[in-house]
Parts: C-alpha cells; structure tokens; sequence
C-alpha cells in the first residue's frame, strides 16, 4: 500500500507539473517562487483580507500626512499669494512661518484635514472595485488604472472639498495680519483661539457669508484638478514601473521600481495638472464664482507662468510622500494577502 501511494503521488506530481506548464496562471504552485521575477504582478481586490486592509490602511494613511502637511500648507499660501508679496519660493516660506508662528504654524488646520482619512479608504476602495468591474470589459492594465483612478478620485473629492475648504482657510491665518477671505477672531488678551475654537470660527463665517454652498465652493474645479492627476498617475505608475522592472537584474526587489516609479509619475501628473490646481485654490480661498474670469485674472496679472505657482512645493511634498504611499499601499497590500497567496508574490 505504501508503494501504490507513493506511485500515485508521484504521477500526481507529474501532472501537475504537466498542467502549469500549460497554463501556470490557473494552477497554483507549492513554491513560493515566481517563473519570472521581473513580472510585477498586481494585488488585485479579490487577493485581500479587507480587515487587515483597512486597520492597516487608516494607521498608515496618518501617518503620511503627519509628513507631508507642512509643504500643504506652504504651497497653498504660495498659491493664494498676489505675485510674490508674502513669499519668494518654498523654502522662503518655511523659514518665515516657522519664525512667525512656530512649528505649530506648519500645522495650521490639520486636525481638521485629518477627516478626509475618511474619503482616502473611500478612495481605495473605489479604485480596487473599480479596476475589478473594468477587468469584465478589458484586460489591459492602463484602462483599468486610468478608469479606477478617475472614478476614485471623483468619489475622494465629494466627501474632501468641504473639508478642503475649511482646513484652506485654517492654512492662511497669519499673526496679526489677513490674508484669506476670513479672520479667525482672536481672545482678549490678543492669542489666537484654541484648534477647534479656530474650526468653529471659520465654519460659522462660512456659513454667514457663502451658505451651505460655501463648503462646496471650487467643487467643479476640484474634480477639473484631481480627477485627471489620479487617471493620469495611476497609468504612469504601471508604466514606469514596468520599464524599470525590464532594464534591472531579476533579484531586485520590486518595491525598489515602485518607490521610484511612484514620484515619477508623481511628477508627471502634477506637471500636467497644476495649472487647474492653482484655479482651483484660488476658486476656494478667495471666494471667486468662475473657474474662467479666474483663468483670465491670473493669466493679466502674472501672465503663464503664474499657472505654475507652487510647482516646486508640490513636487517637493510629493516625492516623499509618494514614495511613502507607494511603499505603504504596495506593502500593506502585501500584508493583507489572504494566507494561502502570501508565497505567490515577490517583494
């Protein structure tokens, strides 16, 4: 009996070896290796523990704009600004408002921006269903990227504008002068009132002047900004990836072409959309109702080159945090593999 069973192993074996090789996508392997590690395969929807996706997801999605809020708030005070009145360039404005106002002036309206961690898993979750529904109707990648990262980013931005909005305003208070539409009143011995007083504050002039449309002011031009830069990066980001996996040694990590790839593609998109962006800032903070009298205001007053105000900061502040998203999703889609694919995929 032991020799019958051994025998009968032993043509399984055979057969399954016999069957990867026809179709080694559909059979899986008792070997963690890959047949080509050059090969980035993508962690698709259907691989995920979606518990650990999101416990993991929330933890990491804080901690990243723990990193990148100061360069936030630098490039929309450059943005708002009338040519250079205030600021001669990003690291200009980080030296004059840690000297104004501190470490803490860095952080203005972050803890009113951290509620949009609600539309970032909404984003996630939208861009995984998404290339999941697409993949019915095409296989090939860049539609899937360019179609789910679009749709994401429609879905982010109607939960984030309002709080957009509000946390833009918290951004441009300065000690003892104006520089938005709305001035957080002070207390009486001159200091400005604690985090949330400030919200509450700037949510009540909002309210008084603008109504409930105040919060949803620059909403088009919102979608006019982040809907091409999410289509566009998530594309770019395959595609850099790829050239870069086919141009380095087999060993190397993949991690390694993504945590490149990401600010590449970063850079790329932001190139193509920070006219719209810097629209888009204007639109919201200083309370103006047409996405083309502010094109043409801009376009008199500081002519082209206007259009690409807060460039540099906003390359500055997506190249490590991209590197941080990439390496973080990449890592946590990994971590939250369902156990028996754990092995199947290489880092």
């Amino acid at each position: 009996m032991g020799f019958q069973s051994l025998a009968r192993r032993g043509m399984c074996e055979v057969l399954r070896s016999f069957l990867t090789s026809l179709h080694p996508a559909k059979i899986p392997r008792t070997s963690g290796t890959m047949e080509d590690k050059r090969n980035i395969q993508i962690i698709e929807w259907e691989h995920l523990d979606k518990k650990k996706f999101y416990v993991f997801g929330v933890a990491m999605t804080m901690m990243i704009r723990v990193s990148v809020y100061p360069f936030t708030l630098i490039r929309t005070r450059l943005q708002v600004q009338k040519g250079k009145s205030l600021y001669h360039g990003t690291f200009d404005a980080f030296i004059k408002i840690l000297r104004a106002d501190g470490v803490t002036g860095l952080y203005r309206g972050f803890l009113v921006n951290t509620f949009t961690l609600i539309s970032g898993q909404c984003y996630v979750t939208t861009y995984e269903l998404t290339r999941k529904f697409v993949s019915d109707y095409s296989q090939s990648n860049t539609v899937k990227s360019l179609v789910a990262g679009g749709s994401a980013s429609l879905v982010a931005q109607s939960i984030t504008v309002p709080i957009d909005v509000v946390s833009q305003h918290l951004m441009m208070q300065r000690k003892g002068e104006k520089v938005g539409r709305f001035q957080v009143r002070g207390n009486p011995e001159g200091q400005g009132v604690i985090a949330f007083g400030q919200t509450k504050d700037i949510i009540r002039q909002i309210l008084r002047v603008d109504g409930l449309r105040g919060f949803y002011r620059g909403y088009v031009a919102s979608l006019l900004t982040y809907i091409p830069n999410s289509a566009v990066w998530w594309p770019f980001y395959h595609f850099y990836a790829e050239q870069l996996s086919s141009l380095c040694p087999k060993e190397c990590p993949h991690i390694v072409f993504q945590a490149i790839s990401g600010p590449l593609a970063a850079a790329t998109a932001s190139i193509l959309t920070n006219p719209m962006d810097v629209i888009r800032t204007r639109v919201q903070v200083e309370g103006k109702n047409s996405i083309i009298l502010t094109f043409r205001q801009l376009m008199a007053e500081e002519g082209p080159w206007g259009f690409m105000k807060g460039l540099s900061a906003r390359i500055i502040s997506a190249t490590p945090s991209t590197i941080v998203i990439v390496v973080g999703y990449e890592s946590l889609k990994k971590l939250s593999l369902r156990p028996e694919l754990v092995d199947s995929r290489h880092w």
